[in-house]
């Protein structure tokens, strides 16, 4: 089974569980909850509602996976998983924690005790993906049966084991500020679908700044073998949609560096970053979203 959804909460929690099963509990890495708390996300959550849980940053970042110091903030994140039901836990390591410590990592994951919690693995930084590399982090992974998580776009995982475990954080020039055009959601598909085999889940999580909607979209995709639209419209009245919400007035350079990399839906189906419609508008002020699209009209038509 291919699940989806989002790290951390895009939107209040009750819109969110309404569209989706899934969450990767954010707020974790940085603060220990309270029971209490926990256990209020837990009923408030419903009982098909599934939880996995990214480890505190005491145990990743500041003790490095070091086994006599990593052991009892592990020991915490292990009672917020089983106060959630949560089955799997992240350790998402520092893009300083090159492969040249994979011995503490394999320490670390080695001696800890699970007491049956699944356990994935983020590796950060392009040493990982030397070849040489990959296939020691291979052996160790799945020796300890540590699922490598990674983004599918960017590299696939040396070892999967019962789990598959994927986090997207877009394709852009700037981390997270990145929406995926409906190819893009299908070359996803055609990435992860291979390993949804008998016995395994896929999981896969969002985490780029349009990632509700993203992962909305994915889902509808599985679920219907169709995308809906980008912001239910098309051509200019899709892109008053996208622009409605800025403040105006404004400068066509200043809604290029908040909303240029959002996407927009042209009236052939065609998606578009916004920045590629608004980049060849004079520079000027803007004082209304109709002055804006009253410049627009010529370029929309001209990508047609």
């Amino acid at each position: 089974m291919i699940k989806i959804g989002c790290c951390g909460y895009p939107v209040n929690r009750k819109r969110y569980q309404d569209a989706f099963s899934l969450i990767e509990l954010n707020s974790t890495f940085y603060g220990y909850p309270k029971l209490p708390t926990v256990i209020r996300w837990r009923e408030e959550a419903g009982e098909g509602f599934e939880f996995t849980v990214k480890a505190h940053q005491d145990i990743s970042h500041k003790h490095r996976l070091k086994f006599d110091h990593a052991r009892e903030p592990f020991e915490r994140m292990k009672e917020i998983c089983r106060t959630l039901n949560a089955k799997m836990l992240l350790v998402q390591t520092a893009a300083s924690f090159k492969p040249d410590s994979i011995n503490e990592a394999e320490t670390f994951f080695g001696k800890i005790n699970r007491q049956g919690l699944t356990l994935v693995w983020e590796t950060r930084g392009p040493l990982w993906e030397k070849i040489d590399i990959r296939e020691k982090l291979r052996a160790v992974l799945e020796r300890l049966d540590v699922t490598h998580v990674t983004d599918p776009f960017k590299v696939m995982p040396v070892y999967t084991g019962q789990t598959a475990y994927f986090r997207l954080h877009g394709l852009g020039e700037r981390m997270y500020y990145y929406q995926y055009t409906n190819e893009e959601l299908r070359k996803l598909y055609d990435l992860v679908k291979p390993l949804d085999i008998a016995d395994r889940n896929v999981y896969v999580f969002f985490n780029n700044l349009s990632m509700f909607d993203d992962a909305k979209r994915f889902l509808s995709f599985i679920k219907h073998s169709c995308f809906p639209l980008l912001t239910g419209a098309k051509g200019l009245d899709s892109v008053r949609v996208m622009v409605s919400k800025a403040k105006f007035p404004t400068t066509n350079s200043a809604l290029i560096r908040k909303s240029g990399w959002r996407l927009t839906e042209l009236e052939d189906g065609r998606q578009v970053k916004l920045e590629e419609l608004l980049k060849d508008l004079p520079q000027r002020t803007y004082r209304s979203v109709d002055e804006l699209l009253k410049d627009l009209t010529q370029t929309v038509e001209d990508t047609r």
